[in-house]
């Protein structure tokens, strides 16, 4: 049957049959809200029809500026069965960024938490949406244009019903500023959002099961939250959303107290986690057979063996914004199981295999590297939840070959089992707690400082955020600059979390036969470098 895979029979699926799920969201004062997916449907219905009596039409856009919790929820199912477009909003972007990104993807209607009303004010003078409505908990609208969420939903209509949708409309969308330039905004159609959750929740891949109890630590508002709110949804798990409050200890409490048995996260929250259990043995019960799925960067083997030793089991995974993000997940092969425990941990280490229906393929120019787990080659991908292009953004499709690959801009080798293991970045970028940071955007900043002749920022390893940048300074004769007057300089147009940890300043910097930077000898040089642990990183 030509049947149209969209999210209206995910919808109708959770709350028919399993709407006395639970649904646990935790408040910024911490305190437990909880409900259900009957709850939730009906109100992401309700959200819908409001939509569309505010004159919404499909295609359009619907940002988000919100933590994880059951109205994010609500939204992640009612913005696309309106036929509208979820565009979820990373609030750790700098203001200025997050306006060109409201701007670019003509966000019609902005929703936004009651406790991110500050980071909405320091931009709200850029952007101009028609609607700006507001998840508030006390009641707080401080400015004209704010309405609230729950007089919001009672605007809808009696005996709405959901258009009928075509499965290759757009769903959702992100934007991402993982290369040098502007950020880029990659659209999910209803089709890639089903194939990728029904693909995320198989056992070798994310493992969740109507009977799992899930908390994504993932924010909702980076790369779909791994796409796990939908993939939930669509099995019926039980959802523990953590809202603003991520120190380890709140995350351990919550694994605990609602019997978490999937989880997943970047590897700086892990190794806070590791700590905290490390530090108060025996104070979380925490279930047997626990798995969570880490990515964002490379993990240490240190990390797995103490994962190991507390009877968690840690899963290696690979994914970008442009792939929904899944990619990749390292799962041993039943034919792996007895080779020594060595050979088993290298394998663990490594990114994993590639999920059902992504091909990948390693290249060097037009060449395919062969499979020996040594050849280096730029991987590419392709499959049905993989972009075909930005949005809006004709310039930057040579990340897609002749042949319909996308250049991922990953350096890796892949051994004769499949397994693909990530050697190095092509374009120098720096990832910090599982968040993008461009070097060159910080190298042209840093040169826009009246004392700066020439910088170079490079990614440097650390314990804590497994990447930060450092950089490399050139002052012009006769001028003076100390760290903290660059920092200050760069705060104008970056986060704190994206500024350099560590300043270092030069007689030269190393440079190529063609006069390049020569970032490889910048990296050998400060290889060895002592970070200053109370500094930076946090995102």
């Amino acid at each position: 049957m030509q049947f149209p895979l969209t999210l209206t029979h995910v919808l109708a699926r959770t709350e028919k049959l399993f709407g006395a799920v639970e649904i646990v969201s935790r408040r910024p004062d911490s305190s437990i809200h909880r409900s259900s997916y009957g709850e939730v449907c009906a109100r992401a219905r309700a959200l819908a029809s409001a939509l569309s009596a505010a004159s919404l039409e499909r295609g359009d856009r619907v940002g988000t500026l919100m933590w994880n919790h059951a109205v994010h929820l609500e939204a992640y199912l009612g913005v696309p069965v309106a036929g509208c477009v979820l565009h979820t909003l990373n609030l750790r972007l700098h203001p200025d960024e997050l306006a060109y990104i409201i701007k670019h993807a003509g966000d019609r209607v902005l929703i936004v938490d009651e406790t991110l009303l500050p980071v909405y004010e320091k931009l709200r003078g850029q952007i101009h949406p028609e609607r700006v409505i507001v998840v508030s908990v006390r009641g707080q609208l401080p400015f004209p244009e704010c309405e609230s969420y729950g007089d919001f939903l009672t605007q809808g209509k009696p005996g709405y019903e959901l258009p009928q949708l075509d499965e290759n409309e757009a769903a959702a969308m992100c934007y991402t500023s993982g290369t040098t330039g502007v950020p880029k905004g990659v659209v999910y159609t209803h089709r890639s959002v089903i194939l990728h959750s029904l693909a995320a929740a198989l056992p070798d891949a994310f493992a969740i099961a109507q009977a799992d109890s899930v908390l994504p630590v993932v924010p909702m508002f980076h790369a779909n939250g791994w796409g796990v709110p939908f993939a939930a949804a669509m099995v019926g798990s039980k959802l523990v959303l953590p809202g603003p409050r991520l120190d380890p200890v709140s995350l351990l409490d919550l694994l605990d107290q609602e019997k978490v048995t999937r989880s997943g996260a970047v590897p700086t929250v892990w190794m806070a986690i590791l700590a905290a259990l490390d530090e108060h043995p025996g104070r979380w019960k925490l279930q047997p057979g626990l798995r969570v799925l880490c990515g964002g960067s490379a993990v240490p083997e240190s990390m797995f063996r103490a994962f190991d030793r507390h009877g968690i089991e840690l899963i290696h995974a690979w994914g970008m914004t442009e792939l929904s993000p899944l990619g990749t997940v390292c799962h041993l092969k039943s034919s792996l199981v007895d080779r020594p425990e060595s050979e088993r941990m290298a394998t663990r280490l490594k990114q994993g295999l590639q999920a059902p229906f992504v091909e990948i393929r390693a290249m060097v120019g037009d060449q395919e590297v062969p499979w020996d787990g040594e050849t280096l080659g730029e991987l590419e991908v392709r499959g049905p939840w993989i972009a075909s292009s930005y949005y809006n953004l004709p310039d930057l499709q040579e990340r897609w070959t002749t042949d319909g690959w996308f250049r991922t801009g990953d350096i890796v080798n892949v051994d004769p089992e499949g397994y693909v293991k990530i050697a190095d970045r092509a374009k120098d970028l720096i990832k910090s707690g599982g968040e993008w940071i461009s070097s060159v955007d910080l190298e042209n900043a840093l040169m826009g400082h009246p004392a700066v002749r020439e910088a170079a920022v490079v990614a440097i390893a650390h314990p804590k955020w497994a990447e930060r940048p450092l950089a490399a300074v050139i002052l012009k004769d006769g001028c003076r600059a100390e760290p903290e007057e660059l920092r200050a300089h760069l705060s104008q147009k970056f986060s704190r979390w994206q500024l350099p940890d560590a300043f270092v300043f030069l007689e030269e910097i190393p440079r190529t036969s063609v006069g390049k930077f020569q970032k490889s000898r910048l990296r050998e040089m400060f290889a060895g470098w002592e970070w200053d642990q109370t500094a930076g990183g946090s995102a």
